[in-house]
């Protein structure tokens, strides 16, 4: 059984990693006895396994102080997966200025910027002086998310500019905030924007934190960048079981239950395996072919794997570049003028390499080819050619066409790529087969 010491001066990132290695009841029973700061920051902790049962413990122990003092982003999410009970007695020991703000970051949709952002920021006019700003941060950085920002509004409580927190200590005390600001206007987001472009306009300019603001500018509050890193992290995931073939399952892997197990990936594989099927009805298409020519069998996997993996290869270089907005939807023809001359040119590498190993295992006595090798070998190298050519141009394809219908490139996972090139594949080698061997193994 793992100890965990929690009664001594501790870190809370350095123990999280301990905890999740106990049972939920071993965690809640140790959660009894912290000080309240300690499950606030474990509350606060994304990679705490355990939060949501622990707020829970903490509703039904009315702990209300330990509510209160949760920052308002991590409250949210943690409420959006309790029960329509357990949010109504969390609610009823919030403070009625909190209540609202948390009910407000909740009523924005899934994944939004609204929905994540904090409203615990620090605001101030334009007319205020550089000491002044200063005073108010001492003040109230307590009790605000970060201070490494200030938001500077004008009469209306408009956005007007931002200060960092660098350019405050450095300036003289009674310089008036206006005097400092260099000129730029902010760089904002709207509540309803995806996370995903939050992330990506942080990363462009690299800031530590983003403000939200509406339609006249009024800032509701900042997201920041550690809240976005844990959610591009999580997308992340997502991106990597659905490429590899499998729903999304928000679980460490030793705690996924059989049945959920058995959902998320059977719906998947099922898929798969019926278009597989589609590469059988492709081989008995071309029954006559194979018993006349046997050693047309043996290329078959070669064929098939170099033609997947050529498209999985595309597929992933794309989904990646499509996340990091390196291309955009309307440049589909321009990836496709890139991957054809790359298909062929790796189609010619692999087709030159099986003709080699075809040539010398003959000549070398390693195997009998027959005596049209010298035909069998150019009959690989060509359809390598195609098939890498079409697996790459497919592979790169799929991101832009899933796009373009409103899915999540991501779906387009490499078993589904390969699938796809399989059946293809089969009939590109089977073509060129019968177009070079017909009148001697045909």
């Amino acid at each position: 059984m793992v100890s965990v010491d929690l009664s001594g001066p501790i870190h809370v990132a350095d123990i999280v990693p301990e905890l999740n290695a106990l049972s939920v009841d071993e965690v809640l029973e140790k959660a009894r006895d912290v000080p309240a700061q300690i499950t606030i920051e474990l509350l606060e902790n994304n990679e705490f396994e355990y939060a949501l049962p622990l707020i829970r413990q903490v509703i039904q122990n009315e702990q209300a102080d330990i509510l209160e003092s949760l920052a308002e982003d991590s409250a949210t999410s943690l409420f959006l997966q309790l029960d329509s009970t357990e949010r109504a007695a969390a609610n009823f020991l919030l403070s009625p200025k909190t209540r609202a703000s948390i009910l407000k970051l909740m009523s924005y949709p899934e994944f939004s910027t609204g929905n994540m952002m904090t409203t615990e920021f620090i605001e101030v006019p334009n007319t205020w002086t550089v000491k002044q700003t200063l005073d108010y941060v001492r003040k109230v950085q307590d009790t605000k998310e970060t201070a490494y920002a200030i938001y500077v509004v004008n009469q209306s409580k408009q956005l007007e500019f931002v200060v960092s927190l660098r350019h405050l200590v450095s300036a003289e005390p009674e310089q008036l905030l206006t005097d400092i600001w260099e000129g730029d206007a902010p760089v904002t987001v709207s509540p309803e924007e995806h996370r995903e472009e939050a992330a990506q306009i942080i990363r462009r300019y690299d800031y530590l934190a983003l403000p939200v603001v509406d339609e006249n500018q009024h800032i509701l509050g900042i997201v920041t960048v550690d809240d976005l890193l844990d959610t591009l992290m999580d997308e992340a995931a997502e991106d990597m079981e659905r490429f590899g073939g499998a729903e999304f399952i928000n679980q460490p892997y030793l705690r996924i239950n059989f049945t959920t197990m058995l959902r998320k990936r059977g719906g998947w594989l099922t898929l798969l395996f019926v278009g597989e099927m589609l590469t059988a009805s492709a081989m008995q298409y071309f029954e006559m072919e194979l018993e006349k020519a046997v050693v047309l069998a043996m290329f078959i996997p070669l064929i098939m794997s170099s033609g997947g993996n050529s498209g999985s290869q595309a597929t992933s270089l794309l989904i990646r570049s499509l996340a990091l907005e390196e291309v955009k939807l309307a440049d589909w023809w321009r990836v496709l003028l890139r991957e054809i001359p790359t298909g062929l040119t790796l189609g010619a590498l692999l087709g030159g390499l099986g003709f080699m190993r075809i040539v010398l295992w003959d000549t070398m006595g390693i195997y009998d080819y027959g005596e049209h090798y010298i035909l069998l070998a150019i009959t690989v190298w060509v359809a390598l050619i195609g098939i890498v050519t079409f697996g790459s141009a497919t592979g790169s394809m799929l991101p832009f066409a899933l796009q373009r219908v409103g899915l999540d490139p991501a779906s387009a996972s490499a078993p589904l790529v390969a699938t796809l090139v399989d059946v293809l594949g089969l009939i590109i080698y089977f073509s060129v087969a019968a177009a070079i061997l017909t009148g001697t193994l045909l």
